[in-house]
């Protein structure tokens, strides 16, 4: 198909660019209000594997991706704080007491025979799975291209070329036993996906359907190890940067140093101006006592920041929505670092 470069096209384009810009600068002005970044601890999603951190992992039925191994190096690797959280038992002494008992080494799917190994090994909790067969899905399609037509390039012509799409996945079923009770803790199938796009003017291949179901596997470890695990989570606090009420040129400056300190990490100091600010409004403006609290939940002073965001929901009159989030998640925050800390000292 032929079609003329002509000025409209042109105009069409540069319009496309012009709002493309347009929209980049919105996002950067809608998002420039100064953050802290808050670091905060969260519990293991299957609480009660926090009371059997001696385990054992077992080798997965069907495991041609090693998932089993990669569970089990995850685990043994995991530090929280610097300590180990769990307790790995070696597979070679799993394997010997399989041999010694006669037992199929095939994943224990058995329960009674899961508890009997796991007893022999000192084992408090036993991991075990089966691993469905890589999945591998082809299909093929085409999509358009724009060449010359001609050497000047006055006009352009559009063709297809053929694509391939392939999607790769792989499952797993993956349980824990508690050895002493002998009942199930968790269990659950895990599952990931991936897909590839390779059309014949691309100067790269598609990885082999090993390679992928490697990363997959990869995946399912690091999915699985972050449900048993405690860890910590990242994010970012709004700080509220304009005054609530009428501020002198003093108290102005002392909220933009606070906030000027804040940005450099300056805690102590950012702390200092904005109580000197609270003190200089007659703890009336919600302002300063915000920001506080925002410093407090960066440092981890959750009951501290709790107080001083209660002080600013106080003075609220009308709905703010920095506050009315603070009071939700920092009584959440509170919350799961007390049952964090039981898994922890579990």
């Amino acid at each position: 198909m032929l079609f003329n470069y002509n000025l409209s096209t042109k105009e069409d384009f540069m319009k496309k660019i012009v709002n493309i810009a347009l929209g980049i600068f919105l996002i950067l002005i809608s998002g420039c209000s100064q953050k802290v970044g808050v670091k905060a601890l969260v519990p293991a999603q299957v609480d009660r594997i926090s009371q059997t951190k001696v385990i054992a992992v077992t080798d997965f039925t069907h495991d041609r991706v090693g998932l089993s191994r990669k569970i089990e190096a995850k685990l043994s690797n995991f530090q929280i704080n610097n300590k180990s959280y769990f307790t790995v038992v070696s597979r070679n002494d799993i394997n010997k007491v399989i041999q010694e008992q006669k037992l199929q080494n095939s994943g224990l799917v058995n329960d009674e025979n899961i508890v009997k190994v796991g007893e022999l090994i000192g084992a408090q909790a036993i991991i075990s799975g089966n691993v469905s067969p890589v999945a591998k899905e082809d299909s093929y399609f085409y999509e358009p291209r724009v060449r010359c037509a001609n050497r000047k390039c006055t006009e352009l012509e559009t063709y297809n070329i053929r694509c391939l799409k392939r999607l790769v996945g792989l499952s797993a079923e993956v349980r824990i036993v508690d050895v002493t009770k002998g009942d199930i803790i968790y269990a659950d199938t895990l599952s990931r996906s991936t897909s590839f796009k390779h059309c014949a003017d691309d100067s790269r291949a598609i990885p082999s359907k090993t390679m992928v179901a490697q990363r997959l596997a990869q995946d399912l470890a690091d999915e699985f190890t972050y449900k048993l695990t405690p860890h910590y989570r990242r994010f970012n606090v709004k700080l509220l940067e304009d005054p609530d009420l009428d501020y002198t040129d003093e108290q102005e400056k002392l909220l933009e140093f606070a906030l000027r300190y804040i940005e450099k990490g300056r805690y102590d100091k950012a702390e200092q101006l904005l109580k000197e600010l609270v003190d200089s409004t007659n703890m009336k403006s919600y302002v300063p006592f915000y920001n506080l609290g925002v410093i407090k939940e960066a440092q981890g002073k959750y009951k501290e920041a709790k107080e001083y965001y209660e002080y600013a929901d106080n003075l609220m009159v009308e709905p703010v929505d920095e506050i009315n989030e603070a009071m939700t998640r920092i009584n959440a925050l509170i919350a799961n670092k007390q049952k964090t800390l039981q898994q922890l000292n579990r």
